[in-house]
Parts: structure tokens; C-alpha cells; sequence
């Protein structure tokens, strides 16, 4: 009888006694292990795989390929060059047993890629043991300590940085030019009202352009005329 099996990414026809290599398996020489990726057995198709078939072999032992060299040249003048070679990791192994049925039952040791021991490991990690089911009352009361034990929030770093908004300040944003962040600006320096505006001097102009980074902004959008009229509605 023959067999159909997958394993590595590859397909083999494999008979009772046959010597093959695959890619690496997690598995040491002497050990068994079964196929259970199966897409044929004898006459009987897989759809796609043949429901509790297996095969089992024996590992023989653990080897390298032949080196393969990988070289790489792009042409031109002075142009890159790589030149590498690899040897792939294979298995060796002798089928020993062909099953049509019962593979689910017979206990050996599954065939599993040398990559996938980490995952093999996490899944046979014994399953965590289940808590008892909580009563109403205990859950209340644990959500209670929780509430109890929260501390307060704490003022965040963007928060701590925002200026506080200056109670009964005017609406700077009113000046010709001014938006957010030119407001931000001057609450920032301590302006908060047209009235302040309007009593700048020149030395102040010239003390809130050179602070602020204005660039003249002040008297070419006229902001002490206008933080006048605003400020004597």
C-alpha cells in the first residue's frame, strides 16, 4: 500500500520500508513519529486530507544538504557584487507504518517542523485550571475595592503645559491677524484684554515683537487702534 503525505511545504509518495529526506522535523534519531497530513492513501482520496490516516517512521538520523552558492552581480562599472552559499537542514527518515485508520489513537509522537517547537511547546503546556464560578456578592464587592483603590487622575504632561484661560479675558482673536495659536501667544506673555493693548507704548511694541517673534505684526495690522475701538465698545 502507498500513502500520500505533506510535510516541509512538499508532497511524498511513500511506501512501507522507503528511505526519504524532508525538511527538518523537531525530532532526535531513533524517535517515531506520524504523518498526519495525509492526501491519499491507496485508492481512497483526501478532501483534501484522508480523515485519521497516518503514516509513522523512524527517524534515522538529522543532516545537511549539499551546499547551494547564491551569487549575485549587477553589472556596470564597479557595480555590486554578493556572492553566499547555503546548506538546508533535512531529515532522514524510514516509513515503517502505513494507516488507512485509528492514526488519532495510536499515540505516537506527531511529525512537526523544526520552526514550529516553540509553538508545539506553548500547546502542550497543560491547560490552566479553571477558577470557580464567583457569587454576585463577591463580584460587587471586588468592583468596590477597585473603585476605592483608583487613584486620582493625575494632570497630564500636555495639560499641565496648557495655559489656564484668563477669567473675564476679551476675545484676542477679535484683532486683525490673530488666531489660536497668535492668542495662545499673548496669554502666554499675560495679555488677556484689548484694554492692555491699547496702553502699549513703543517700547512695549518693540519688547512684544522681539519676545513673541511678531516681526513688525503689530503695527502693520494696526492692533493698538483696533484693541481701542474694541476696547470702548
Amino acid at each position: 500500500m502507498f500513502a500520500v503525505l505533506k510535510t516541509g511545504g512538499k508532497q511524498y509518495r511513500v511506501q512501507s520500508g522507503d528511505v526519504l529526506r524532508v525538511e527538518k522535523l523537531a525530532a532526535d534519531a531513533g524517535e517515531k513519529v506520524q504523518f498526519n497530513e495525509i492526501l491519499m492513501v491507496g485508492a481512497t482520496v483526501g478532501a483534501p486530507l484522508v480523515e485519521d490516516a497516518g503514516v509513522q517512521a523512524e527517524i534515522v538520523e538529522q543532516i545537511k544538504g549539499p551546499k547551494v552558492i547564491h551569487y549575485v552581480k549587477r553589472r556596470r562599472k564597479h557595480s555590486s557584487q554578493r556572492k553566499k552559499g547555503h546548506r538546508q537542514q533535512l531529515t532522514v527518515l524510514r516509513i515503517t507504518d502505513i494507516l488507512e485508520k485509528g492514526a488519532g489513537k495510536s499515540g505516537v509522537k506527531a511529525a512537526v517542523g523544526a520552526g514550529s517547537v516553540a509553538a508545539l511547546s506553548t500547546a502542550e503546556k497543560p491547560a490552566k485550571k479553571a477558577e470557580a464560578p464567583k457569587t454576585k456578592a463577591e463580584t460587587k464587592a471586588k468592583a468596590a475595592a477597585k473603585t476605592e483603590a483608583k487613584p486620582a487622575k493625575t494632570e497630564t504632561k500636555s495639560e499641565a503645559k496648557k495655559p489656564a484661560k484668563a477669567a473675564g479675558g476679551d476675545d484676542l482673536k477679535q484683532l486683525s491677524g490673530v488666531g489660536p495659536a497668535l492668542e495662545k501667544k499673548l496669554h502666554e506673555a499675560g495679555v488677556t484684554t484689548f484694554a492692555q493693548i491699547a496702553a502699549w507704548t513703543e517700547a512695549d511694541v518693540a519688547e512684544m515683537d522681539e519676545k513673541l517673534s511678531f516681526k513688525g505684526r503689530i503695527e502693520r495690522e494696526g492692533w493698538i487702534e483696533q484693541a481701542k475701538e474694541l476696547a470702548g465698545k
